[in-house]
């Protein structure tokens, strides 16, 4: 009967072990409406790649483990995709509007994509507050199953990916504004 007990409470223990997934699945699922019926939400976080990838103008290198300790939504995108020319505004609203200590959009262009040419992409749709990161052999686009463009990963304070989204979508609606919003808040309260 003793051993039965112990096996229960480590169950309840363990079961409780990771509450920000939880956390972060049930505050996302509910908020879910309109292009973010798109968004994957993943039952459990999975792991990211810790290939590094190109910082805007020549400053170096990073990995996505530098970004660890907020919500940090990876767009990978190019500047030959019609749909991220969409889509890049809405990010850049979402960062304006969201972005600091708790959430960062993260933008990287992935494959061949000259700085030149995101220069001139980000000037040509009014960008000036996203980063014009590459991953111009697709280091970390292969290592994070990143088939097609674009594709938006939303990475948790521990540097795991808990949602997916395919294609382009409104990220400067009311639904992915208040998924990120719940997200931070949920943090700021743990």
């Amino acid at each position: 009967m003793k051993k039965y007990l112990l096996a229960a409470v480590y169950t309840a223990l363990t079961m409780g072990a990771n509450p920000v997934l939880a956390n972060d699945a049930e505050t996302i699922l509910p908020l879910i409406a309109g292009d973010m019926k798109k968004l994957a939400v993943h039952e459990a976080p999975k792991a990211t790649s810790a290939a590094a990838f190109d910082l805007a103008d020549g400053a170096g290198k990073a990995t996505l483990e530098d970004y660890a300790g907020k919500y940090v939504l990876v767009n990978f995108w190019a500047t030959w995709c019609a749909p991220c020319r969409k889509e890049m505004p809405h990010l850049a609203e979402l960062q304006a509007e969201l972005g600091g200590d708790d959430f960062e959009v993260l933008t990287i262009a992935t494959g061949r994509n000259s700085p030149e040419g995101i220069v001139k992409f980000f000037k040509d749709v009014g960008i000036n507050n996203l980063p014009r990161h590459q991953d111009p052999k697709q280091a970390l686009a292969s290592q994070m199953g990143i088939f097609g463009l674009p594709i938006t990963v939303l990475i948790d304070p521990q540097g795991r990916e808990i949602a997916r989204l395919r294609g382009d979508a409104d990220w400067a609606g009311d639904s992915a504004k208040s998924i990120i919003t719940a997200l931070i808040e949920g943090r700021r309260d743990s």
